[in-house]
């Protein structure tokens, strides 16, 4: 009765179309439909030019800025740049991150998937009690089970590639991430650098002018015992002597203070400087004479912290969609095959065969606001983000205009500064002469001296300067990160630790990694279509 029964309700639903008639109106349902808000970049507040003084040394240009390091033309920080990017230990963690990020965009992909997929079994032995009001016809018995259970949550409202969407933008976000550190660690290794030899440069200016200032003590003292002048002079001159001596320590300080610093960030231990940047001092890194810094525009796609809140407030808008989900009902497919048998004998035939299958439906139709809420929750949260990303598109192009006007005044105080200790040296050794022939008293030799130790440590400081905010415009720019786009984010030593551990399959390999950038860059935010699908593959 049971087997016509079922042959019966089997031949209606042939006649009806078949139970594959609305489980394929399901697949098709469940790629059609995305709640949620499709995520558009917001209009971001940019001027149309940059508003800096008489910035002649500066050229619009919408090329990449590139290695700007270079521009420099001084060969050891090329080194010491290339240096701290192979091994860093700051860009090395931001670079797991980035491996985190493809991790977990591989976990989101794995929801488009059956969730529950479990092969089962087991042996249990049952002896039944005699003492009962039914005595079980058979008291003891074997019961061998193996199967295959599977549960598959159909992605009808699209909530499974909302995370999907989200999980490829948090990956380009940790890629951004990565390359501020990287923006951020290429200019403090320069300014690191121009540091150490603005200090060089200030210690050697001391050192001469401690020379000439020894003559001129020599001169005061040999012209005290003539008779000729006062013990005045030499006291005066042993003062202006001294306290240029006192500075010279001062230099070395800062040099060796440098250095410790510039060898963390080339992750290494503490070196010398001689060991770093050579034996011999060199001139302070002169910037090239004109700079291409694009338009404010640029910074939308150059400045990585504009693109990593970007990128966080498109996550951010896919999780409204996942939160907006949980409103409509959840179908799956589920389904078990089994042999079940209580004799070992028997477990393969036929006859141990069982199987169910079917769809179900769950909805969450009581749940006292809590999902309503959580959807204004997320909704908030993407408002914010939006006021977070304006905010740093408007300090992106305050950070530009300051160190624009910063470079700006820089060079023309150097100018200004060269031309004031030309002077100096020339008034130096005027009186330094008329002194020696008695025409002056040692007054105006002290003066003179005076001034152009003041002059010629502050063209020292000012070069500097110079040098160190370009390099702040270069870093206010995003520039640093275009040369090393599409590499590996963590170095082969990182690599060979992490495979040693854990089984990364391809996601440790730089093609891999590139691969799945690129895929991310083009998500389903891109794909403005009704379908809105894409094809997935599991990352194993």
């Amino acid at each position: 009765m049971l087997g016509h029964d079922f042959t019966t309700r089997t031949e209606k639903a042939k006649r009806a179309g078949g139970p594959g008639v609305p489980i394929l109106a399901i697949f098709v349902v469940s790629g059609c439909m995305m709640v949620g808000p499709d995520y558009r970049r917001p209009e971001a507040p940019v001027a149309p030019d940059w508003i800096a003084r008489g910035a002649g040394s500066i050229a619009p240009s919408a090329e990449p800025i590139g290695p700007w390091w270079e521009s420099f033309g001084d060969p050891v920080l090329t080194d010491l740049i290339v240096e701290a990017y192979r091994q860093n230990p700051s860009l090395q963690a931001a670079g797991v991150r980035v491996l985190e990020g493809q991790a977990r965009r591989g976990i989101a992909i794995g929801t488009l998937f059956p969730q529950t997929q479990n092969a089962v079994g087991g042996y249990r032995r049952t002896v039944a009690s005699e003492n009962v009001v039914v005595v079980p016809a058979e008291r003891s018995f074997d019961q061998f089970l193996a199967g295959f259970d599977v549960a598959w949550e159909l992605d009808v409202w699209g909530a499974f590639r909302r995370g999907i969407e989200s999980a490829d933008a948090e990956l380009l976000a940790a890629i951004a991430d990565y390359d501020d550190v990287l923006v951020s660690l290429l200019a403090e290794v320069a300014a690191n650098y121009i540091g150490i030899r603005t200090a060089q440069e200030e210690l050697g200016v001391a050192r001469r002018n401690a020379e000439l200032q020894r003559k001129s003590f020599d001169i005061a003292t040999r012209r005290a015992r003539e008779g000729a002048v006062t013990d005045v002079d030499p006291a005066q001159s042993a003062t202006l002597l001294h306290a240029t001596e006192a500075q010279i320590p001062i230099f070395e300080a800062q040099i060796d203070e440098q250095a410790s610093t510039l060898s963390a960030l080339l992750g290494i231990p503490p070196r010398r400087v001689e060991d770093m940047v050579g034996d011999a001092p060199a001139d302070i890194p002169s910037p090239p004479d004109r700079i291409a810094i694009g338009i404010p525009a640029d910074l939308l796609r150059r400045r990585p912290d504009v693109r990593r809140t970007e990128r966080l407030l498109a996550a951010q808008s896919a999780r409204i969609g996942i939160a907006k989900a949980d409103l409509l009902p959840h179908l799956s497919l589920v389904g078990s095959i089994n042999l079940d048998a209580k004799d070992a004998a028997k477990f393969f035939e036929g006859r141990s065969f069982e199987a169910f299958g079917g769809p179900t439906f769950s909805w969450a139709i009581l749940n006292y606001g809590r999902i309503t809420n959580n959807v204004r929750v997320q909704d908030a949260a993407y408002q914010a983000l939006v006021n977070d990303y304006t905010t740093s598109v408007l300090r992106a192009q305050a950070d530009v205009e300051s160190a624009v006007a910063a470079h700006r005044g820089a060079l023309l105080r150097t100018a200004s500064l060269r031309e004031s200790v030309v002077a100096a040296e020339k008034v130096v050794d005027l009186v330094g002469r008329q002194y020696g022939e008695g025409a002056v008293d040692f007054t105006t030799v002290l003066l003179a001296q005076q001034f152009l130790v003041q002059q010629q440590d502050q063209l020292a400081a000012s070069r500097g300067q110079e040098a160190l905010t370009l390099v702040t415009l270069y870093k206010s720019l995003g520039g640093g990160w275009e040369p090393w786009m599409n590499r590996s984010v963590i170095s082969d030593e990182t690599a060979s630790q992490m495979s040693a551990r854990t089984r990364w399959g391809d996601l440790l390999a730089e093609n891999e990694q590139r691969n799945i950038a690129q895929a991310a860059s083009t998500g389903t935010e891109h794909d403005r279509g009704w379908w809105r699908w894409r094809w997935w593959r599991p990352q194993w």
